[in-house]
C-alpha cells in the first residue's frame, strides 16, 4: 500500500503509481488521479463532459461526472478486484478535468466537445469520458472515427437510442441513428447489451435483450460480443441504466427487469481481449440517486476499464 499522502490530485509530482489519500478526504479526481491540462504522454486520460440538454425524461446527468469522481474515491489504492493489481503501476493515467461548455449556446456543445476530443487524442493514447447525458457519445465518436476509422460500438443500455433524427439534431435517444449515418460506425458489427425498451429501428445492430441477459451467462455474453466484433477496433460506451433500476435508481431513463451490476462488470472482465479504443460512461444522475448508489457502480465500471488496460499493458 502507498504512504499516506494527501489530496494526491494536484501533489503528486508523476502519473504513475498509487495514492496514499484517506478514501474519506483530499481533493477529488477519479481515483486520485493528477490533476493536468497536460495529458501528454499518458497512456489514459480521463475527463468530464457535465452536459444534459438533450435528455428527454429526467435532467441531472451534468452533475454526473463530479459524482462518478467522488465515488471512485472509494477506490484506496490497494490492488483493485479483481485484476489483483496495483492499476497504475506501469500504466500511467491522469483526470483531465471537466470539457468548458457553453451553456447558453446548447447548439454549440457536440462541436466543442469534437473538437476538444480529437486535440486530447492526439495527445493521449486513450480517452475515458465521464457523461453527461448520451447525445454525448455522438461528438465522442467522431473525433475517435477522425484517429481510428469506422469502429465497431459495444452499447450497453436500456435504449437502443436509434431513434430518428432531424437533420444535425440529435438528442440522447438519438446518437447512435446519426453515428451509423455518417458511417462513424459499423453496424454489422456492433452490438448492443441489455436493451429492453423498443425503437422504430434497429440499424443492423445485433442486440442482446435484456430477458436474454438473464438467460446467459457473462461468459456466454462476452463470447458474442467477441463473435460479433471479429478483432475490428471497438468504442465501448455504458449508459449506466443498462442496470436494473435496483442498482442504478440515479439515472434520467430508468427500466425495470435489466441486470445486475454484479452480472455486467463479469462481462466487462471478460473483455479483456477487446480491442478497445475509447470509452464513456454515461447517464449517472445525482439528484436521484440514493447513497451514492449509481455513482458507485458507474466508478467501478470506468475503474473496470482502465483494469483492462492495466491487464494489457503489463502483459
Amino acid at each position: 500500500m502507498a504512504a499516506k499522502t494527501i489530496d494526491h490530485a494536484f501533489t503528486a509530482t508523476e502519473t504513475l503509481g498509487a495514492a496514499g489519500d484517506p478514501t474519506y478526504a483530499g481533493i477529488a479526481s477519479f481515483m486520485r488521479r493528477k490533476l493536468t491540462k497536460r495529458p501528454e504522454g499518458a497512456d489514459v486520460t480521463v475527463w468530464g463532459i457535465p452536459f444534459d440538454a438533450s435528455v428527454s425524461n429526467r435532467p441531472g446527468a451534468r452533475f454526473g461526472p463530479a459524482a462518478i469522481r467522488r465515488a471512485s474515491q472509494i477506490f484506496d489504492n490497494d490492488p483493485q478486484y479483481p485484476f489483483m493489481r496495483d492499476l497504475f503501476e506501469a500504466l500511467s493515467v491522469v483526470d483531465y478535468g471537466d470539457c468548458l461548455l457553453d451553456y447558453r449556446l446548447p447548439e454549440t456543445v457536440h462541436e466543442t466537445i469534437r473538437g476538444e476530443a480529437s486535440r486530447l487524442l492526439s495527445e493521449t493514447g486513450f480517452l475515458l469520458t465521464l457523461g453527461g447525458d448520451h447525445s454525448i457519445t455522438f461528438p465522442l465518436l467522431q473525433a475517435h472515427a477522425e484517429k481510428h476509422g469506422k469502429m465497431s460500438l459495444v452499447h450497453f443500455d436500456a435504449h437502443q437510442d436509434t431513434w430518428p433524427t432531424a437533420g444535425e439534431r440529435i438528442d440522447h435517444g438519438s446518437f447512435l441513428t446519426g453515428a451509423v449515418r455518417q458511417g462513424l460506425v459499423d453496424p454489422d458489427t456492433s452490438i448492443q447489451i441489455g436493451i429492453r425498451t423498443h425503437a422504430p429501428e434497429t440499424l443492423g445492430m445485433e442486440i442482446i435483450h435484456g430477458n436474454e441477459v438473464e438467460d446467459l451467462t457473462s461468459l456466454a455474453i462476452a463470447k458474442r460480443i467477441y463473435e460479433r466484433t471479429g478483432g475490428t477496433n471497438v468504442y465501448l460506451t455504458f449508459d449506466i441504466d443498462c442496470l436494473d433500476a435496483a442498482f442504478a435508481p440515479g439515472t434520467g431513463t430508468p427500466v425495470a427487469g435489466g441486470p445486475s451490476s454484479a452480472k455486467m462488470l463479469a462481462v466487462l472482465h471478460h473483455l479483456k481481449n477487446l480491442a478497445v479504443v475509447g470509452a464513456d460512461v454515461v447517464e449517472v444522475s445525482p439528484p436521484f440517486d440514493h447513497a451514492d448508489i449509481t455513482a458507485i457502480a458507474g466508478a467501478t465500471v470506468a475503474m473496470y476499464l482502465i483494469g483492462i488496460l492495466a491487464e494489457k499493458k503489463a502483459a
